[in-house]
């Protein structure tokens, strides 16, 4: 079943994806964060970096993201990567993992990009096998797919990621929902998403995400670890670490 605030499992049919971050976060519980920017180097979440809000490149990671057969679908990799496929821009994007347990990735990359990635995200989208997958009456599509992606984000409980032996701090403070927006994934990513149409279609994704200003020259080692808890000893975990480099 689809996990929305109408669905009865929460666990089912979820699209989760927690990304290598090139800072450090220690574990931290879920908390009322206050203002400022407690993480230099980070983008500030509530910003309009490179000309669009953390949601609105959230959308465009998950075009990112779609994009690709499910044989190169990139949360699903692991080992020696090409970070350049598909990227373009000052911006570059990282994926995590879907759930497959802990994964080593190494790549390299050209310097003075960029980095957004999500440290754990969720799409929502739309149209689902499902007949009974829509909207009741009085309620618009944005607003169903918006309260499904938030009732799976709202279970997170820690988020932990270490770049360098540093920590990023009050990683709470980094959730951003996106506006109803359209993509177009590979048809085979039906695989991984039962919703997938390898048409248009709609979605609303929610999550945690990090900016990261262009980082130096060099290597650079990150690791990521969250945790979504449902309840009743239900819970997803995923761990990452990425062995980066950065080129002059």
């Amino acid at each position: 079943m689809k996990a929305t605030s109408h669905a009865k499992s929460a666990v089912t049919h979820m699209k989760w994806i927690l990304c290598g971050m090139l800072l450090v976060i220690g574990p931290t519980d879920q908390l009322v964060i206050g203002q400022g920017n407690p993480n230099p180097g980070v983008i500030p979440p509530h910003s309009r970096p490179y000309g669009l809000t953390y949601g609105e490149w959230g959308a465009q990671w998950w075009r990112w993201a779609y994009s690709f057969p499910v044989g190169q679908f990139p949360p699903s990799q692991s080992g020696e990567l090409d970070c350049g496929l598909g990227q373009s821009g000052s911006v570059w994007f990282l994926a995590g993992t879907a759930g497959q347990g802990p994964v080593t990735r190494s790549c390299t990359m050209p310097a003075g990009k960029a980095l957004f990635f999500p440290i754990i995200t969720y799409l929502n989208d739309y149209p689902c096998p499902d007949p009974n997958f829509q909207p009741p009456p009085g309620e618009t599509l944005e607003e169903f797919l918006t309260e499904g992606a938030a009732a799976i984000i709202d279970a997170v409980t820690q988020l932990e990621v270490v770049v360098d032996g540093q920590s990023l701090n009050d990683l709470f403070s980094y959730r951003a929902t996106s506006r109803l927006f359209t993509f177009t994934a590979d048809p085979s990513l039906v695989a991984f998403d039962s919703c997938v149409t390898g048409t248009e279609q709609y979605g609303v994704t929610d999550g945690y995400w990090i900016l990261l200003s262009p980082l130096p020259p060099g290597p650079h080692t990150i690791f990521i670890r969250g945790v979504i808890d449902f309840g009743g000893g239900n819970t997803f975990e995923v761990e990452v670490t990425y062995n980066l480099t950065v080129g002059l």
